[in-house]
């Protein structure tokens, strides 16, 4: 039985829930009074202890990338909200920034005075710009009522915020290569250290989350660890909005904590596959995640680890729900058109990867393709996995061999002798 839990979407269904006036009477920024004037570490270590992990895709623990944060330092340090929300089948951060903007500001009050930061960024999606005129509303509002600026209230903590829009490049949602687009440069990845150390932002350390992680920190400051651990499982605590899309009687953005049944989820929030079709599939997080079957979606859980096993990843939680009728052809020739025109081009696996296998799937659709071409779509696969500086070509990779394993006789019987 799934319980209704709302952290992130607490105040989602109030009227004008994106203006201050609104949700001050709803608790926004009653932490900031009293965690202020404590030690910024007993926020790290709530964070830390609570076991919140990264919700934009990586689901990495939030409380170790903080403690990689230098303490007492001459040079500035930053917080960067990544909400380049780019990934087909994900909306969730949009819903945020509009419905309760507010929540996020207040989370990133936490973190940079946690961190020892004085200057955030927010960089948004360049197509979001009617979002971006709400979020900048709140952002004023936050100014003008001293919430952010100086002397934040009346704790001797100074913040300013900055919103940076960024071009509308899909890869500018990796954290290294929204940081070169930030400073100004193009929005390439950059080489992974060879050790655990943070971001960095003009040579000064940065830490780079997502906008529902930020937007989970003042829950978990003002109820404790444990109360947010009372959600979830052990390993994956709390909730996630998760997106929901595709074939789907009632799309759209509902949170749940981790652990909960897949298909009862989709039944529960969803109303079940589109016109009580039967389901064929259905991609978990993203279309950077490998599909699940029917039945494997029977056996998964809302949880990092579940859908690990089945191969797969949570990613970002965006459900994309796949009938009956759902033409794997297509599905295909869809995601690999993405991948061709959004690669940034710098690693060559990626770049001659994806556009030739966007060339094979249009074959393929069109019913001109070969066996030799299904063995060569298969073979760039392999080439793209793990032989790039950045994870968008293994992303291609597992969705090639994971949709073609899968439904593999929808493919082979529609190839030209």
């Amino acid at each position: 039985m799934i319980r209704d839990v709302r952290i992130v979407s607490s105040r989602f269904g109030l009227a004008n829930s994106h203006r201050l006036s609104t949700v001050l009477m709803r608790g926004a920024y009653d932490s900031l009074p009293i965690h202020l004037k404590r030690p910024p570490e007993q926020i790290v270590r709530a964070v830390d202890e609570s076991g919140l992990r990264g919700k934009g895709g990586g689901g990495a623990p939030a409380g170790e990338k903080w403690k990689l944060m230098p303490r007492n330092s001459d040079t500035p340090s930053y917080l960067v909200v990544n909400c380049d929300e780019s990934e087909p089948g994900t909306f969730k951060d949009r819903e945020i920034i509009t419905r309760d903007p507010h929540l996020l500001i207040e989370g990133m009050i936490l973190t940079s005075y946690a961190i020892g930061a004085n200057h955030a960024y927010i960089y948004i999606r360049g197509e979001y710009k009617s979002f971006e005129l709400i979020l900048r509303r709140a952002v004023d509002e936050a100014y003008e009522a001293g919430f952010l600026g100086r002397d934040i209230a009346g704790s001797g903590f100074d913040l300013d915020i900055t919103i940076h829009r960024g071009g509308g490049a899909y890869i500018c949602g990796e954290k290294s290569a929204l940081l070169e687009s930030l400073e100004g440069k193009r929005g390439h990845p950059r080489l992974k250290p060879k050790g655990k150390e943070p971001e960095w932002y003009f040579g000064a350390p940065a830490l780079v989350n997502n906008v529902e992680t930020i937007a989970s920190v003042p829950y978990i400051v003002m109820n404790g660890a444990r109360c947010y651990r009372q959600f979830g499982t052990a390993q994956s605590p709390g909730t996630l909005l998760f997106s929901l899309s595709g074939h789907i009687e009632r799309p759209g953005i509902y949170e749940a904590e981790f652990g909960v049944s897949m298909m009862e989820y989709i039944e529960r929030f969803g109303g079940g596959v589109k016109g009580k079709k039967k389901l064929k599939g259905v991609i978990p997080g993203g279309i950077s995640t490998p599909i699940l079957t029917a039945e494997e979606a029977a056996r998964a859980t809302l949880d990092y680890e579940s859908l690990r096993t089945l191969g797969s990843s949570l990613g970002t939680g965006g459900m994309i729900v796949l009938s009956s009728e759902a033409d794997m052809h297509g599905v295909l020739k869809n995601i690999l058109g993405f991948y061709r025109h959004e690669s940034c081009g710098q690693c060559t696996p990626c770049r001659e990867g994806t556009s030739w296998s966007d060339q094979i799937a249009s074959r393929m659709l069109r019913g001109e393709a070969t066996m030799k071409d299904l063995d060569k779509l298969l073979e760039l696969a392999d080439t793209m996995n793990g032989k790039t500086i950045c994870v968008f070509a293994p992303a291609v990779s597992g969705v090639i061999l994971s949709i073609i394993d899968k439904f593999r006789d929808e493919f082979t019987e529609r190839l030209r002798p």
